[in-house]
């Protein structure tokens, strides 16, 4: 199989204020651990250091955004491989669990280019798998990362998809057994769990106005500020990232880079 180099295809991040480097969960330094829970407890109730600490070990690895100047710990997104076993087929899970990045910062790319060169990296090395982009999500910028950029995703503001729809009911059954509202299609872990705090990531009668999809997150998940989650599921593939190279590199940009990998090789 010829190899296929993406490093410099994705768009550079001349244009962002962070930086955003994947590290391996047993690369995090304590230093680093401590600067994230400090930028956590900023947004979320119910974030106590041990659990925070607990919940990264759990995980395979974590993008880390710093501003290019200062260096300072802006944001981060943690990453996890997991198995999946669907109709006796077998693919891969990559669940992202705690993401959060300074108000300072928001509309900021660099996080979203990381994770999506990351994922083209995985889906062209695993060939022989379904793969998954798996989250489950307490707020509505989290289910637009989804909706905006996965073509084939769960749940659809605008349509129902029986496949996807059995992916999300079997990794929450399988992972939250307890805490899985079938019913409803939400994830509640009770009093003591995390959720945001007022005033971040509001949702307004204007926002859901103009914006059906934030509409609809609301519309499924009502009681998002007591910290229920919607599970979600985005199909990775090849499309997908073709969109969003795309969407996110200029038109003359796209061409050039495009006829210099001679369509990828």
């Amino acid at each position: 199989m010829a190899q296929i180099t993406c490093q410099g295809f994705f768009m550079s991040d001349e244009n962002t204020t962070l930086t955003a480097k994947f590290y391996k969960i047993e690369k995090v330094t304590l230093s680093q651990l401590l600067e994230m829970h400090a930028l956590f407890i900023q947004y979320y109730h119910n974030a106590d250091l041990q659990t925070f600490v607990q919940d990264m070990a759990k995980k395979t690895g974590i993008f880390i955004l710093e501003n290019k100047k200062t260096k300072e710990i802006a944001g981060f997104s943690t990453w996890n491989e997991i198995d999946i076993v669907y109709k006796k087929k077998r693919s891969l899970g990559v669940f992202s669990g705690d993401t959060v990045v300074d108000k300072r910062y928001w509309g900021d790319k660099a996080l979203q280019k990381a994770f999506v060169k990351r994922l083209f990296k995985l889906r062209m090395t695993r060939l022989d798998k379904d793969i998954y982009w798996l989250l489950i999500s307490k707020g509505y910028k989290t289910y637009l990362l989804l909706a905006n950029n996965f073509p084939k995703y769960y749940p659809h503001y605008k349509r129902d998809s029986s496949k996807l729809r059995s992916v999300v009911d079997h990794y929450c059954n399988e992972f939250y057994p307890q805490e899985y509202q079938h019913s409803k299609r939400l994830l509640d872990f009770g009093g003591e769990y995390q959720y945001l705090k007022g005033g971040v990531a509001e949702i307004t009668d204007e926002m859901k106005l103009n914006n059906p999809k934030i509409k609809f997150f609301e519309d499924k998940n009502p009681s998002w500020r007591e910290g229920t989650e919607l599970p979600c599921v985005g199909e990775v593939s090849l499309n997908m990232m073709w969109r969003f190279v795309r969407k996110n590199m200029s038109a003359v940009s796209f061409k050039t880079k495009l006829l210099s990998y001679g369509g990828l090789k």
